[in-house]
């Protein structure tokens, strides 16, 4: 090396530079920000129910204006006061701690499978509502709830508390079955009797829990050909289900009676093109293609912002998934691992399910699109899994350093909530992190382990 080479100072590489080498520096740079899974879930979720509201507007306002009331603006007051609620949820279930989650998951878990068996084995004990010659609703006071949905959430939490408890034992499939398998297959059951679409749904759930838990790929495969062969036997007794698994490949010779919806879906679609016709421009939700404010409502999407608003919604559901395994990977607690990888499969799934029935992919099963279809029990249980992906977000390390470094936010303030806690990295050379951390008794003595003897003292004899 020459004399000049060793009087040269080190290069050092400015943001231009490393943005020219690595275009994806900024996005990078972003993403490794403390609160970046947090503001994600906020964002997204802020979005997908703006765009939600705004087409429920837009594809109900013929439908609420011929009904008896004759108020175009009827459907989407319900579903905004849905939404207000939901948001509530959302900003308060946030600030609750990962035992709550584990605390409620048996209340939910057994009151809709309580709702579920008085609608479809004992309909005289509670007062259902039927729609479309389903019943899924029970009439409770002001509001209607559908257990359906309220099982998709039990099942997750309980679930997960389940597969947590008895990690240690996955290697048995008798403790891994009992009483994961039973419970599960009883609600695919019940629920799959009136609603295959959900019942698919409990599924998603019942395999990210297997997966996401580690098991076994034969016991993995097993359950799967099993749960399969339960869903095909479900649509087997039901003629109209088997009609649409027949007409979906090519519904238009069955225009007239089983393919009307997927055809009209479809023109729907092709009439928006890249821009679509313009919002509330929509001439499919003059009562030509049904349920087009529920579940053909990424239709009315199609046809009234193009091809350029379905790419934005399949982009957010996009941003949720990846959030929601971001979070799940970026923890340490084995629970919340397993409920925000489980609740992400759900959503994301769910929205798939929706979307692919619309496009012609799959089958016509019936589901909501997750934040954007009309639904109030669907939109405020939906707003509360994502309330805790946000809370699980809160708590990661960075994040909960950031959080706890700023003091107490304005939240905890109001409602008296305990600051999400910090979790303890691990020790550097020189101490324990339990040593450094523990609180310093009067006198400035720090408490002792057990069984060690205070300073100056001596041991105590046994």
């Amino acid at each position: 090396m020459t004399a000049a080479q060793q009087s040269d100072p080190p290069r050092t590489v400015s943001p231009e530079d490393r943005a020219a080498i690595n275009p994806l520096a900024p996005l990078q740079g972003l993403l490794g920000r403390p609160m970046a899974s947090y503001y994600l879930i906020v964002a997204t979720t802020g979005l997908l129910l703006a765009i939600g509201l705004m087409m429920v507007l837009s594809a109900s306002n013929v439908t609420a204006s011929q009904s008896a009331g004759h108020n175009p603006y009827s459907i989407f007051v319900s579903q905004a006061s849905y939404a207000l609620l939901g948001v509530v949820v959302f900003v308060l279930v946030m600030r609750f701690p990962v035992r709550f989650f584990r605390m409620v998951s048996y209340p939910v878990l057994i009151v809709s499978a309580v709702g579920l068996f008085a609608l479809v084995v004992a309909p005289g004990l509670v007062h259902g509502v039927a729609r479309n010659g389903s019943y899924r609703w029970i009439d409770v006071g002001p509001v209607l709830w559908q257990p359906s949905e309220s099982a998709k959430l039990g099942l997750a939490l309980w679930g997960a508390e389940i597969m947590v408890r008895k990690r240690k034992l996955m290697t048995s499939f008798k403790h891994l079955a009992v009483p994961l398998f039973p419970v599960a297959a009883a609600l695919l059951g019940l629920v799959g009797t009136h609603d295959l679409g959900t019942g698919l749904c409990l599924l998603l759930i019942l395999m990210a829990l297997l997966w996401v838990s580690g098991v076994r790929l034969r016991v993995f495969g097993l359950m799967l050909t099993a749960a399969t062969a339960g869903v095909f036997g479900l649509i087997a007794v039901e003629p109209y289900r088997v009609a649409r698994l027949t007409s979906f490949l090519n519904p238009f010779p069955a225009e007239a009676l089983d393919g009307y919806q997927a055809v009209h879906g479809l023109q729907a679609l092709a009439t928006g093109g890249l821009f679509g016709v313009g919002l509330g421009s929509s001439r499919q939700a003059w009562g030509y293609l049904p349920e087009a404010y529920n579940d053909f409502i990424f239709a009315i999407i199609g046809e009234e912002l193009g091809l350029i608003g379905c790419v934005v919604v399949i982009g957010l559901f996009g941003v949720l998934a990846y959030t929601g395994f971001r979070i799940a990977r970026r923890t340490a607690d084995p629970y919340t691992r397993l409920a925000a990888a489980t609740c992400t499969v759900w959503l994301v799934g769910q929205a798939f399910i929706n979307m692919g029935a619309v496009v012609g992919l799959l089958p016509i099963t019936g589901i909501p699109l997750p934040l954007i279809s009309y639904g109030g029990s669907s939109l405020v249980l939906t707003l509360f899994a994502l309330g805790m992906l946000a809370g699980f977000a809160r708590a990661e390390p960075e994040a909960a350093a950031m959080l706890h470094e700023r003091g107490p936010t304005l939240g905890t303030r109001l409602f008296g909530m305990p600051p999400v806690p910090v979790v303890a990295k691990p020790a550097a050379a020189g101490g324990s992190a339990r040593a450094r951390q523990q609180p310093a008794r009067p006198g400035g003595r720090r408490k002792s382990k057990p069984g060690a003897a205070p300073a100056g003292s001596r041991p105590e004899r046994r």
